[in-house]
């Protein structure tokens, strides 16, 4: 099946329903306008030669067009490639890797995206979203012509989008997603949900971010639920939209379910609508996850993902339960995907075992113009995470960090997670980060990275938290700092902390 399709399909159950609606201009679609600005936007595109196959850089603030440009690339059989706004200044590095035809940007960013196309032979034309500017066609002026679109090329196995990595291992790679894996993830992923027409489902992080892509998207257009963005998301106008919206589903990562939980205190009361949230681009702090279940009686699910998957390793399930507190468990794996602990050699460790977390059943087709990365990630059949973790006896996956965070301190092995979910309990320190410094003696000295309102006393953390991580924490330096540094996918910039660290 194909990735619009699930619009289309929604449109012919219940052509009046809310389908879209973007929450920063109270701007709103029904899936019968929806497919109908779908129809434009491909006939926009095809006016400039796009065909199948074809990349169209998408570079926005989320948004309706966002989202109509996305769905008009595959309704033409072209792949959207999804650059996020904070990546600017890196612009040239994606227009060389993926090669657009066509890229479509928000007003703000014109003398960016001109500096960086210029160089770029294959660039037809540049479209801005908020009208004409030097050098670009005017989005809107496109979609009122209504300029007819070819016939849909109806391949299922043609890679739909490109989603790029966080980069945290070296330059970002583009992972390319077909339609027909990727809709039978997110299917799946709608049922674990419990996903239905009747959910308003809301999700403030970046569309560029395939989570976004599997988590606020697809599974709630295969249902035919309403579905919420929003650009500009901070604490006390998020949870205003929140409530306005009757969102009964909060699609997002830990800061913004830490905002919620933060405002819900203030407030006295949680988003009256809501009845779970789902977590991603991260590990879950178990006092966030204890926070949602204990306060706003809520259940936070968490989920297990990555670029690569178009869909989910594990996920959780939207009902409360006190074993998601007690362990670090992310969740089950979906119907979709084999889920296996491998060593090294390929074989397959023994239940509760720790190795490299591997699947089989759904994933990418390979990274974009990189087949000696594809080759390193997919091997005989399986996708190897890079990640480590464990599968309970009752199926529970936990991912414990990835191998490339993995720490060598004096001959034993730390995982970076333990220490920071240790510190996060102590009071005052809202999130944690744990890196390593080359040391000649210890092999790699930890430094402990924690958000703080007002400074930490290091030593009095460490020995709060000696008793519950099997380590020697008196080697271990604790920096305090006002915000830990993000990623635009959510997560903690650990190379930028680990720069700090080794420069001081």
């Amino acid at each position: 099946m194909l990735m619009h399709t699930l619009l289309v399909d929604g449109a012919n159950r219940d052509p009046d329903h809310a389908c879209f609606h973007w929450v920063d201009r109270d701007k709103s679609l029904t899936y019968a306008q929806a497919v109908d600005a779908m129809e434009r936007a491909a006939g926009a595109l095809h006016s400039f030669g796009v065909k199948p196959g074809d990349r169209v850089t998408i570079f926005a603030h989320n948004g309706m067009d966002y989202l109509t440009m996305m769905l008009g690339c595959w309704r033409l059989g072209a792949i959207s490639a999804l650059v996020n706004v904070k990546f600017a200044d890196e612009l040239a590095y994606y227009f060389g890797d993926h090669q657009p035809t066509v890229v479509v940007y928000t007003h703000d960013k014109h003398e960016q995206v001109s500096a960086a196309a210029a160089g770029v032979p294959t660039i037809r034309a540049l479209i801005c979203m908020d009208g004409p500017q030097l050098g670009a066609h005017s989005l809107p002026d496109l979609m009122a012509a209504a300029l007819q679109a070819p016939a849909d090329p109806g391949n299922e196995d043609a890679i739909a989008h490109l989603s790029y990595t966080s980069g945290t291992t070296g330059k970002p790679k583009g992972a390319c997603l077909k339609h027909e894996p990727t809709v039978r993830a997110t299917r799946c992923i709608a049922e674990r949900l419990q996903i239905t027409a009747a959910d308003v489902s809301f999700g403030p992080s970046a569309l560029s971010s395939s989570y976004q892509l599997v988590g606020n998207l697809l599974p709630q257009l295969s249902r035919g639920a309403a579905i919420n963005v929003m650009g500009r998301w901070t604490q006390a106008t998020g949870f205003d939209a929140l409530e306005a919206r009757g969102a009964t589903m909060l699609i997002a990562n830990p800061p913004i379910l830490t905002d919620v939980l933060n405002e819900a205190a203030i407030r006295g009361h949680s988003p009256s609508k809501l009845r779970m949230s789902m977590s991603g681009g991260g590990p879950v702090p178990p006092v966030l996850k204890a926070g949602w279940q204990e306060k706003l009686k809520l259940p936070l699910v968490e989920s297990y993902g990555q670029s690569e998957l178009g869909g989910f390793v594990a996920l959780g399930f939207p009902k409360l339960d006190a074993a998601d507190i007690e362990t670090r468990r992310a969740g089950m794996p979906l119907p979709d995907k084999e889920v296996r602990i491998l060593n090294s050699d390929g074989s397959e460790l023994a239940c509760g075992s720790v190795g490299e977390i591997a699947l089989r059943g759904g994933f990418m087709w390979g990274y974009w113009g990189k087949p000696e990365k594809t080759a390193e990630t997919l091997r005989d059949g399986w996708l190897w995470t890079g990640d480590i973790g464990m599968i309970d006896r009752h199926g529970f996956v936990t991912m414990m960090g990835r191998r490339s965070e993995l720490l060598e301190v004096g001959g034993k092995t730390w995982y970076p997670r333990d220490v920071e979910e240790a510190l996060s309990t102590v009071a005052g320190i809202e999130q944690a980060a744990v890196v390593g410094v080359p040391d000649p003696a210890m092999k790699t000295r930890p430094v402990a990275f924690v958000q703080a309102a007002a400074p930490v006393d290091g030593e009095a953390a460490k020995a709060q938290i000696a008793g519950t991580v099997p380590y020697d924490l008196s080697v271990m330096t604790v920096i305090s700092l006002t915000e830990l540094p993000m990623t635009p996918t959510g997560k903690i910039a650990k190379a930028e902390l680990a720069a700090r660290a080794a420069a001081a």
